[in-house]
């Protein structure tokens, strides 16, 4: 028989809430089987839980959950992987030159940063030889 986990098992597998379990159940990502009175128990998978592990991969990537639904949901589709891995790759360019463009925005701030640093300082020292003089 296949490996089967609770909510609270993935959860604190991976350390998440339940809460945030339900999210993604939601967002069609988890498809755990309903058991129980009124299927009121989840009962995940072996398959749950890779797509748990991709889907956390995803956002630590910066991709939306759509997003990684998407290219998890390619994976699991019989179609050709050479259209998924294409996908995949195209997802993450187009996340790799919004890093980028974000990496030099914030350091045109860093500079911008460490040249107010240099005139405050400046102007510190000039007002203190002033007060020294005085």
């Amino acid at each position: 028989m296949a490996h089967t986990y609770s909510i609270s098992d993935l959860a604190k597998e991976f350390d998440l809430t339940t809460r945030a379990m339900r999210f993604y159940e939601d967002m069609g990502l988890l498809q755990p089987e309903r058991t129980g009175p009124a299927g009121r128990s989840r009962v995940y998978s072996s398959r749950d839980r890779t797509r748990l592990k991709l889907t956390l991969r995803a956002k630590r990537l910066g991709l939306s959950l759509v997003e990684a639904k998407e290219i998890i949901d390619l994976y699991d589709s019989p179609r050709d992987t050479a259209v998924q891995l294409e996908k995949f790759l195209l997802v993450l360019a187009q996340h790799q030159q919004q890093l980028e463009a974000q990496m030099q925005d914030l350091q045109a701030n860093l500079d911008e940063l460490k040249v107010h640093q240099r005139e405050a300082k400046a102007l510190l020292a000039k007002s203190q030889s002033k007060k020294a003089k005085a």
